[in-house]
């Protein structure tokens, strides 16, 4: 299972078990959307694997991002480090 998710009130939680690569990378994005427009949150947190993510599975986290912010939907990354937070920000600005 790549992607898991609950929804606790207003906010769904998405957790990427593993690192996404190349292969896997668009399915991500894909049930990240999905997980999205079907539950409809006021926000959302993606939960990668702890460390530096990969640039497939920050590329999803980046598309999901974007994805949200369309629709007024703050999204928090949580597990990855503080680079990798930062490049989010600057990515979505």
């Amino acid at each position: 299972m790549l992607i898991s998710h609950s929804v606790d009130g207003g906010a769904l939680h998405v957790t990427l078990h593993h690192s996404v690569d190349v292969n896997t990378r668009a399915a991500a994005a894909v049930e990240i959307e999905a997980l999205v427009h079907t539950h409809r949150p006021r926000r959302v947190t993606v939960q990668v694997p702890a460390g530096e993510p990969t640039p497939a599975t920050l590329s999803v986290v980046v598309r999901a991002h974007r994805m949200c912010k369309s629709l007024d939907i703050p999204l928090n990354l949580a597990g990855a480090t503080t680079a990798a937070q930062r490049l989010l920000t600057a990515n979505t600005a």
